[in-house]
């Protein structure tokens, strides 16, 4: 159906999945504005006439997600109520082919390296001298910091490597000017993502220079905070933490994925990693940064998982106390290597083991929360919610980790994006309860 414009050049962008798409919908936006077009983020109720769809196609939930977003705004331009539909991202990276075919109310679908092209769609130009410029989508303290794109690991399960292509980094120098411009307007901490920090600089640079980027972030004026996410363990850059127990703005943080922890199960997920060495180097971290926080995350009922590599992962959880753990179930993705294998653990099974984890985590932060009562933290505040203003210590990123609540009472002074000294006088199992130290 033909629809007069509501609103020439709106352009409404949703964005699904992970923190990285975040990051390139920001990009993408950016780019937008500099075309003179108005656009906004997920808008509820918005009068944009066109619509961009950032999609995930990681797993089967992810992938759904993805579908029925892209049917959801089929229908309101179906209905006369959009001009164009397009859609971007993981999911049409992966299954364009399928998608014209299905959802033929699309305009049109696009790749998640073909940015330009969608901006040519849309009678724009990507204009190059904005690189590492973007319209940010988080609260203005803080913002994800993508340090490089795609992925060279071989792990059997994912399929990253066929949606984003291989590993490419970005220069420091750019990735210092980012950091410059985003601290100018309010940023004070750094969230660093890629599919692999502890990969950077091989391809740029033929050796590993996490250790100097994070130098060169870190005397970046007017960032407080630099966290690290999505750190692979095998072959892990150790100057990096040295460079992290010298600086005070690198955050006593690091999210490293290990997915499991027994041979059997390490050498079929292709992790390039033994046990032994997983230990020594969760050892060896602790040691030379006294006081980290180690989030992992982890795969229940891979192909071939049995009842004992299973046992060997819940000791191993139970061993090492994290900080901070989640655990997937499983997803059985075409075009992988583990597609080419049995997915031989029923689903129940598989249900069963990652709800036994997580009880098992759930217990291990209750007891390290509770031992955080008394004492006081440096806490960034991140919103007001429900009575309380709620924010973070260094040791927890964004929407996954803890959180600190402090009453939201008329003798309570927060500023929202500010940090505050809190201390602490009740816990839960994710959640700390404090007050303001004056």
């Amino acid at each position: 159906m033909k629809v007069r414009s509501q609103q020439a050049n709106k352009v409404n962008v949703i964005t699904l999945g992970c923190s990285k798409n975040l990051v390139d919908s920001e990009v993408l936006m950016g780019q937008l504005k500099a075309n003179s077009f108005e656009v906004t983020h997920e808008a509820e109720k918005s009068d944009a006439n066109i619509v961009i769809i950032n999609t995930c196609g990681f797993i089967d939930n992810a992938k759904q997600e993805s579908i029925d977003t892209i049917l959801r705004y089929a229908d309101e331009k179906e209905a006369g109520r959009l001009d164009k539909l397009y859609v971007t991202g993981c999911l049409s990276q992966r299954y364009k082919d399928d998608l014209e075919i299905e959802i033929p109310q699309v305009d049109a679908y696009f790749g998640t390296l073909e940015m330009p092209q969608l901006l040519k769609t849309l009678e724009a130009d990507y204009k190059h001298e904005l690189v590492g410029e973007r319209l940010i989508t988080t609260p203005k303290h803080y913002a994800y910091f993508k340090i490089a794109e795609g992925c060279n690991r071989p792990c059997s399960f994912c399929a990253i490597p066929l949606m984003r292509g291989q590993h490419v980094d970005r220069p420091i120098e750019d990735l210092v000017k980012e950091a410059k411009r985003l601290a100018s307007m309010g940023t004070k901490e750094l969230i660093l993502i890629a599919q692999d920090l502890t990969y950077y600089g091989l391809q740029a640079y033929g050796e590993r220079k996490l250790a100097d980027l994070l130098r060169n972030l870190s005397d970046v004026n007017g960032i407080d905070w630099i966290r690290l996410q999505y750190a692979y363990p095998s072959q892990f850059p150790l100057d990096a933490l040295d460079v992290m127990n010298e600086r005070s703005n690198i955050c006593k943080y690091l999210d490293m994925p290990l997915q499991h922890i027994s041979d059997n199960m390490l050498k079929t997920m292709r992790r390039g990693i033994s046990r032994r060495r997983t230990v020594e180097l969760v050892d060896t971290i602790r040691q030379r940064v006294p006081g980290i926080a180690l989030r992992t995350t982890l795969i229940a009922g891979h192909p071939g998982e049995t009842e004992q590599d299973f046992q060997d992962l819940y000791q191993f959880v139970e061993e090492t106390r994290f900080d901070r753990l989640g655990i997937f179930t499983y997803s059985h993705e075409e075009t992988t290597h583990s597609y080419t294998l049995e997915d031989n653990v029923p689903a129940e099974v598989k249900q069963e083991r990652a709800d036994l984890i997580m009880e098992l985590q759930q217990g291990i932060s209750m007891e390290l929360n509770e031992a955080k009562v008394g004492q006081t933290y440096k806490v960034l505040f991140d919103r007001k919610e429900s009575g309380y203003f709620v924010g973070r210590t260094e040791f927890d990123s964004p929407e996954v980790d803890n959180e600190v609540l402090v009453p939201a009472t008329p003798d309570t002074h927060v500023r929202l994006g500010d940090f505050a000294t809190v201390k602490i006088n009740d816990a839960s199992d994710f959640d700390l309860y404090g007050t303001l130290v004056r």
